[in-house]
């Protein structure tokens, strides 16, 4: 990751704990590090800046970090959706991580933050980004980390041959 200029932006209503993860993702090396305490200033920085990874706190007054992570993959004024966004919050429970997940939420870190576990996240959102994956309730990335070709369940993705067997005669392309 040494070598690449990105751009991040925090959206952290804590002062010190917005200062902490700045001090911690300049150490990785950014030199560009946007902060902000309030996500309506935030969404004014996505709108006037290229924006290369987000880090969001889950609970802010007015505009949560789940609101916030709407907004940036869903409104028609976003700039960039597909920007890859962690969320980091002392909120861990399962309801508050499925909650980040199903708004589009790239990866989640529990607080207190460690440095091995932040830049661990930066390096998957960097280096291994999932692809985005539209429904008609749903936009952001795959909520499906790898493919378990021993799975054999209902929602198991079918793969081409089994969809040519399953049609015979089908031509493909």
């Amino acid at each position: 990751m040494k070598g690449k200029k990105l751009s991040v932006l925090i959206v952290e209503d804590n002062v010190h704990m917005l200062r902490i993860l700045a001090g911690m993702i300049r150490g990785f090396g950014f030199e560009e590090v946007f902060m902000s305490q309030d996500p309506a200033d935030a969404l004014e920085i996505i709108k006037t800046n290229v924006i290369d990874v987000m880090f969001i706190d889950y609970h802010m007054p007015v505009l949560d970090g789940i609101e916030f992570t709407q907004l940036v993959r869903n409104s028609a004024d976003s700039p960039n959706p597909y920007v890859p966004i962690i969320m980091v919050t002392a909120y861990a429970e399962p309801s508050k991580v499925k909650a980040a997940r199903d708004a589009g939420v790239t990866e989640f870190c529990c607080k207190p933050i460690n440095a091995t576990t932040l830049y661990s996240r930066i390096v998957s959102v960097v280096n291994r980004p999932r692809d985005f994956i539209r429904t008609p309730d749903y936009f952001g990335p795959d909520r499906r980390r790898r493919d378990d070709p021993a799975y054999r369940g209902p929602e198991r993705r079918k793969d081409r041959m089994e969809e040519e067997e399953a049609t015979p005669g089908a031509v493909s392309f």
